[in-house]
C-alpha cells in the first residue's frame, strides 16, 4: 500500500512537533547526544519518517535555531515598538530578552549554549541570527547617537550582551543563589551599565 503524503496543513504540523521535540532535545543532551531515532521517539512515529521531510539531522539542527532566533528576534522588536526614547528602548530591551530566555529556555539554550556551530549554509537561520544580533546592535547604536551612553556603539553591544547573558546563565543553572532574583537584577544591572558606559559618575555634576 503507498505511503499517503501529508497535505500543506498537515506537513508543517508534522515539521512544527518535530521543531519543538528536537528542541528539547537538543537543549537537554547537546547536538551529539540528539538521534534521528530520538526525536521520532519524541514526536511518536517511526524513526524513518522524519527522513521523509527532513535531510538529516543536521537540517533539523538549522530549523531549530532559526526558530529559535525568528521567535527571539520577534521579541525584541515587539518590546521596543512604542517606544522613542532611546534609553527607556534599551531598558526594555534588555527586559525583553532576559523574558525570552524564562519562557523559552529551551530555545535560549540553542542558540547560545551548544557548542555545535550553526550551520553557515542555511539562509534562513543565518538571515534570523542577523536579525536578533542587529537589533540589540540598532538599539544601542541609538543611544550612542542621542548620548544615553558615551561608548563604541560595538563594544557597548558586547558588554550589555554579556552581562545580560551572564544573569540568565547563572539563573538557568539555578546558581542565583545569594539574595537577588534575576527580576531584582536586570533592571539594576541595564541602569548601571547605561551609567558606566556613559563615562558620567557623580563627580561630573559638582
Amino acid at each position: 500500500m503507498p505511503r499517503t503524503s501529508l497535505s500543506e496543513g498537515g506537513l508543517a504540523a508534522f515539521r512544527s512537533r518535530v521543531i519543538d521535540a528536537a528542541t528539547a532535545l537538543f537543549a537537554g543532551t547537546g547536538y551529539d547526544g540528539v538521534t534521528m531515532r530520538a526525536i521520532a521517539n519524541e514526536v511518536g512515529c517511526s524513526p524513518m519518517t522524519p527522513y521523509r521531510y527532513f535531510r538529516d539531522k543536521d537540517e533539523i539542527f538549522a530549523e531549530v535555531a532559526a526558530a529559535a532566533y525568528r521567535r527571539f528576534a520577534n521579541a525584541q522588536a515587539d518590546s521596543i515598538t512604542n517606544i522613542e526614547d532611546p534609553g527607556e528602548k534599551l531598558t526594555a530591551l534588555g527586559i525583553a530578552y532576559v523574558r525570552f530566555a524564562l519562557i523559552e529556555p529551551d530555545a535560549y539554550r540553542v542558540m547560545f549554549e551548544l557548542t555545535q556551530s550553526l550551520p553557515a549554509d542555511h539562509a534562513e537561520l543565518q538571515a534570523q541570527a542577523h536579525r536578533a544580533s542587529m537589533i540589540m546592535r540598532d538599539t544601542v547604536a541609538a543611544a550612542v547617537d542621542a548620548g544615553v551612553i558615551q561608548a563604541d556603539p560595538e563594544t557597548a553591544f558586547h558588554i550589555l550582551w554579556a552581562g545580560l547573558h551572564g544573569v540568565i546563565s547563572l539563573h538557568l543553572a539555578g546558581k542565583l543563589q545569594f539574595g537577588r532574583t534575576v527580576d531584582e537584577l536586570i533592571p539594576a544591572m541595564m541602569m548601571n551599565a547605561r551609567a558606566g558606559l556613559s563615562g558620567h559618575n557623580e563627580d561630573d555634576s559638582e
